[in-house]
């Protein structure tokens, strides 16, 4: 099975990147599923039902989430109505509208197990995702080998402490948030796919997606809008390819692709 997992979609340029450079990718990769985060695909912070929808028409199976998922309130009747669709942090606390885990089947029968977790590093303070991805990681096991984690935090030792946790339990453990591809992919000693961070869907002429100025004059401590950039906007993301029968991965490639025009 080759999954190609994309980072944050950020905003209408994010969107547009996904839905004119996917099928291409999916082509030239050979590419049997997509998932991407979705986190931000309403306009930098939130999801709506317009853009789950969106992503989901372009060719993309599942979606997962972060900390913006209630950026956007809207969103959880949608999220009631297709809770197999797009996933939360699994780590939220009990109670909280939607899953954090779900299964994504072929035609063929193949499946892909998705667990989402959020990092408490500079972040809320959430249950503790080390704790709470065993149980779910034995639950998808059940059903299928192969098993990709979305871990979605700010700290890179965070990210970087959930692949040791996870090796040789899962297929994959991606890092997203950050919104800056990292160039640490690799196949972790036990056989779990890894990167600190895969990236995002977006525009790079920007503040990890947002427009320069309104970027700076917050760091300023002026209190400025965020406002989508436009400019040098690229699909980033990994393609996994995985062993169907052990859910070991072959192998992790990191892809980069500019949207033509920006």
């Amino acid at each position: 099975m080759r999954v190609l997992f994309m980072g944050d979609v950020v905003g209408r340029p994010g969107l547009q990147a996904v839905r004119t450079l996917l099928p291409r990718l999916v082509s030239e990769h050979g590419v049997d599923l997509c998932v991407a985060n979705a986190e931000n695909s309403e306009g930098g912070a939130g999801i709506s039902a317009e853009t789950a929808t969106y992503l989901l028409d372009s060719g993309i199976k599942l979606l997962t989430s972060g900390n913006h998922f209630y950026s956007k309130k809207a969103i959880l009747p949608w999220v009631k109505e297709h809770p197999d669709l797009l996933l939360r942090p699994a780590n939220y606390p009990k109670g909280t509208p939607g899953r954090g885990h779900g299964l994504v089947r072929l035609a063929d029968g193949r499946a892909l197990g998705v667990i989402n977790l959020e990092g408490r590093v500079f972040m809320r303070t959430e249950d503790s995702p080390f704790e709470v991805v065993l149980p779910l990681v034995e639950e998808l096991r059940k059903e299928t080998p192969c098993i990709l984690v979305d871990m979605h935090c700010e700290a890179s030792s965070e990210k970087n402490a959930m692949g040791v946790h996870l090796d040789g339990k899962v297929s994959a453990v991606v890092g997203t948030h950050t919104h800056v591809q990292t160039a640490d992919e690799r196949i972790l000693p036990g056989g779990t796919a890894f990167i600190t961070d895969v990236g995002m869907c977006g525009p790079l002429d920007s503040v990890i997606g947002m427009k320069k100025e309104s970027s700076l004059a917050r760091f300023r401590g002026e209190k400025a809008p965020y406002e989508v950039a436009e400019k040098l906007v690229y699909l980033q993301g990994v393609v996994i390819d995985i062993d169907d029968t052990t859910g070991r991965p072959r192998s992790i490639e990191r892809v980069r692709q500019r949207l033509p025009g920006t």
